[in-house]
């Protein structure tokens, strides 16, 4: 049985969105781009470059240097690049430079793959408008803190739940009201309020989506 491809899956951050784009394709041979990881590639870049990522110049000149394969997925994980992630995002040139790879690998599957699965914050707004099946994960900013809180603090054990929290709140903030692409779910999106839901059940809710629409 074939599957509607591909699948646009947004949201904040730690919503669950990445997880569930991750089972999900697996269970549909689909790959997975989280295209968030591009942003903070991007980032991670800039910082190790000592720019600033408020700087535009810096940041485009770091997203064409991009290679998604060799992005460091332990390094960016850190607090600093998820606030340099954000910075780097506002710029049009590095959006665009984004824009094109997130929309080749969409059309793209690599090989051995059925579909495409992309999680983002404008995926199915901006990337794939078109995108049969578009999914918005969220969760309360307290949970989507705490589980940020239990990610991070495996290797951190200085970091403090409240200035998590705190800095998921601005990021939304930040996301919400940039002027390009801003995080808001699609008008055809369906929304998966993961704030009391495990990963069973949000894949199993998904999955029934993507048949239904499928069939």
């Amino acid at each position: 049985m074939s599957h509607p491809s591909p699948i646009a899956i947004d949201g904040p951050a730690a919503a669950g969105k990445g997880t569930l784009a991750k089972k999900l394709g697996a269970y549909l041979n689909y790959a997975c781009l989280d295209t968030g990881a591009l942003y903070r590639g991007v980032a991670l870049l800039v910082l190790h470059a000592q720019a600033d990522p408020t700087d535009p110049h810096a940041s485009l000149n770091a997203a064409q240097k991009l290679d998604i394969d060799a992005i460091d997925q332990t390094a960016i994980r850190s607090a600093e690049v998820g606030q340099a992630a954000a910075d780097v995002a506002v710029h049009p040139e590095v959006r665009n430079c984004i824009l094109e790879l997130q929309r080749h690998f969409a059309a793209n599957p690599p090989a051995g793959k059925d579909g495409a699965i992309l999680d983002g914050r404008d995926i199915g707004t901006f990337v794939c408008p078109d995108a049969p099946v578009k999914l918005f994960v969220t969760a309360s900013a307290e949970i989507r803190a705490h589980r940020r809180w239990l990610e991070l603090s495996a290797s951190d054990k200085t970091l403090k739940e409240a200035d998590i929290l705190a800095a998921v709140i601005a990021r939304d903030k930040k996301d919400m009201e940039r002027a390009i692409a801003p995080l808001r779910p699609a008008e055809d999106a369906h929304l998966l309020d993961t704030s009391d839901l495990g990963i069973e059940s949000a894949f199993e809710a998904a999955l029934k989506l993507i048949v239904s629409i499928g069939s």
